[in-house]
């Protein structure tokens, strides 16, 4: 469909009075003599319909070749009008890309029924993708702006596990930047690490669901505590996974998954080596790692190089290899992100 500055018809025709053929279209037409002109007057803009009157000296097979050569003419509407050997030329204009060939002789009234049929329909066409265009925008918005809502719960979920937590705010922030370092080092995409890491701020999502007395006591837990503590894997994938957002789901899988052990001696259970997703494997390092580090109302946090060796010496048992490997790949940004964001206090 043509922009309103583009003529609607170019007419390319040898006709001294070529007005007589233009006006067959009743539309804005340009008329042009040589081939040449015509490929300089739609070398950037497009038109509805583009006429070639066949004659000697004119290749218009050669013409209409070169005019769907353009990406922007590549679906314009293109009507030959044989001379001699009709036949022929119509064989060739058509492999060339002519939508339609009008033989001799010519017919005025036949001639602008096609071609007016042919600028309806190239219009309609245009009105149709314009549509699509518009559509596929507002598709585009919607998709944007539930992916953003999807996020802002996300974001809140987070705040509600700190706020329940005994751990300080920054313990999430810190697992979600390791996650990207290990996703980096195992050459995930970037929109793959992106998710696994928003998606496993909420791995304890599941402990709002433990008492105070558990989730804050200063001392060792009992074996009753213990279990009951263990339960936060399953509560926090049972608050999740029947989610329609896909990074809720995400979240319910990294969430019931992420104390699992390579090994086989994790809960709740008991996956081992790949049986155990991949982001649960990813956020395991992450988030052990980080408790390692930090403080807490019943331990100091470790020096990093501690809990470095720690991650080497359970890499195989506790943890998958490539995901301790490609964790300690990424090692000066993770001290990088410690250094700016401190575990060193407890909440």
């Amino acid at each position: 469909m043509t922009n309103a500055a583009d003529p609607a018809v170019v007419v390319v025709t040898a006709r001294p009075d070529p007005g007589g053929l233009t006006r067959l279209f009743a539309a804005p037409a340009l008329a042009l003599a040589e081939g040449s002109q015509a490929l300089a007057a739609l070398a950037r803009g497009a038109a509805d319909l583009v006429v070639v009157e066949d004659r000697p000296g004119l290749d218009a097979v050669a013409l209409i070749r070169a005019l769907r050569l353009r990406p922007h003419l590549a679906h314009t509407a293109i009507l030959l009008i044989a001379d001699d050997d009709p036949a022929e030329t119509r064989r060739r204009a058509l492999e060339a890309g002519a939508t339609d060939v009008v033989l001799p002789p010519l017919d005025a009234s036949d001639l602008a029924l096609r071609g007016r049929n042919l600028i309806a329909l190239a219009r309609a066409q245009g009105a149709v993708e314009s549509q699509a265009r518009t559509l596929a925008r507002e598709v585009e918005r919607a998709a944007a702006e539930s992916q953003e809502r999807e996020r802002e719960i996300i974001r809140r979920l987070m705040l509600a596990a700190e706020f329940r937590d005994d751990q300080a705010g920054d313990h999430l922030t810190r697992v979600a930047g390791c996650v990207l370092a290990i996703a980096d080092g195992l050459g995930l995409s970037e929109e793959e690490g992106n998710d696994i890491a928003l998606a496993s701020t909420m791995h304890d999502i599941g402990k709002i669901g433990v008492a105070d007395s558990i989730l804050r006591k200063p001392g060792p837990l009992t074996e009753p505590e213990r279990f009951e503590m263990m339960q936060h894997a399953l509560r926090g994938y049972q608050l999740l996974h029947d989610s329609p957002s896909r990074l809720l789901r995400l979240a319910a899988e990294i969430a019931l998954t992420h104390h699992e052990r390579w090994d086989g001696a994790g809960y709740p259970q008991g996956l081992k080596g790949t049986e155990i997703p991949l982001p649960g494997r990813i956020t395991a390092v992450a988030d052990v790692f980080d408790a390692l580090i930090s403080a807490r109302v019943y331990k100091p946090g470790w020096p990093l190089e501690r809990a470095r060796r720690f991650l080497e010496e359970q890499s195989g048992a506790q943890f998958d290899p490539d995901c301790v490997a490609a964790f300690l790949s990424r090692w000066d940004d993770v001290v990088a992100l410690v250094e700016e964001r401190p575990a060193d206090r407890a909440a």
